[in-house]
């Protein structure tokens, strides 16, 4: 079925959210990434979406496609119709929404790509809170919820009382096994989410996922169903570990060369605080001096300028080397 195998949907819904979830209300798919835009389409062009910043850039993208949005101001780096959600250092990067204009869509990743801070429980209950009074619905990106290592922090936006009259969540198999070209992943919509007029979103996403989407892989779900065996479980929780502590090699060393660091705790991703610098400058820099790619954190959104995001997903020789390369090249300019 384009839904994906029952068997699988089960699965999920047992090992990953302990039940707190049905399993009809999973959809697999073949990525988070593609039912973003299956999520858009079912919204439509006459709606207001709001995204952290920065943030990864499909929200914003596609909020663009879909027709939602005006023109693109360079003054401020920002889409006209979109409202932007400022995540910093100065409010721990959890943006204050109350203080926000209302959006009928409000996008939220945690852990978040790029900043790699995970929220609490009690800021996402406050965001749970403030879309069900809007009657706004929350798209929450869950794919990095694996690398949550932290006491008291949710893995599922259904671990907040109240979610399920108001959110939907994406998920994804891409970092929890490396299924990024494999492409596996899925969305759960509750049967009591509901739009203004009372009737099922769950029914319209339906409609979407059985007219433009034929169904993952039969191999690649029975891929999806062997990671989520008690086996399979323990490997990913090996390599998450493994990712980790790469993460945390990222991070002591850019520690040590005086730089503020973000992330990294519970995601694969250190965000680098580069004191009012250029982001592509810094990139350019890195690049050149010690032939090592990092990302600008322009590339998310204007909220990453004058940051550098690092990703701890690669092998740990490749790590160690680009940390040794970065370490000589600040002695060389000391």
């Amino acid at each position: 079925a384009e839904q994906g195998m029952g068997a699988l949907r089960t699965k999920i819904a047992d090992k990953l959210y302990g039940n707190l979830i049905q399993d009809s209300e999973v959809f697999v798919s073949d990525g988070a990434k593609c039912d973003i835009l299956r999520l858009q389409i079912m919204f439509g062009y006459d709606v207001v979406s709001a995204v952290q910043d920065p943030s990864y850039p499909v929200y914003v993208d596609t909020s663009v496609m879909q027709g939602q949005t005006g023109l693109f101001k360079e003054s401020d780096k920002q889409f006209d119709g979109i409202v932007y959600m400022p995540c910093n250092p100065d409010n721990g990067f959890f943006p204050d929404v109350s203080k926000l204009p209302r959006a009928d869509v409000v996008y939220f990743c945690s852990p978040n790509n790029p900043t790699g801070v995970a929220a609490t429980k009690e800021q996402l209950t406050e965001l749970v809170k403030i879309c069900n009074e809007r009657g706004s619905i929350l798209v929450f990106d869950a794919a990095y919820a694996p690398f949550i290592r932290s006491e008291g922090v949710p893995k599922s936006i259904f671990e907040i009382e109240g979610a399920k009259t108001c959110a939907i969540e994406v998920n994804s198999f891409s970092k929890y096994a490396g299924f990024t070209g494999v492409r596996l992943g899925w969305t759960v919509i509750p049967h009591e989410l509901k739009w203004a007029d009372g009737s099922s979103v769950h029914a319209d996403f339906n409609r979407v996922m059985t007219t433009g989407f034929n169904g993952a892989s039969n191999i690649v779900q029975g891929g999806g169903m062997a990671c989520l065996d008690d086996e399979g479980l323990a490997e990913i929780n090996s390599l998450i570990d493994y990712y980790l502590e790469n993460a945390n090699i990222l991070s002591t060393t850019f520690t040590e060369l005086g730089y503020k660091v973000h992330g990294g705790t519970d995601a694969p991703y250190i965000f680098i605080d580069l004191d009012g610098k250029s982001s592509w400058d810094q990139f350019n820099s890195f690049l050149e001096e010690c032939q090592v790619v990092t990302i600008p954190g322009a590339g998310f959104g204007p909220g990453g300028e004058g940051f550098l995001r690092l990703s701890a997903f690669a092998p740990r020789e490749s790590i160690e080397e680009a940390c040794k390369r970065f370490k000589e090249n600040a002695a060389s300019k000391a």
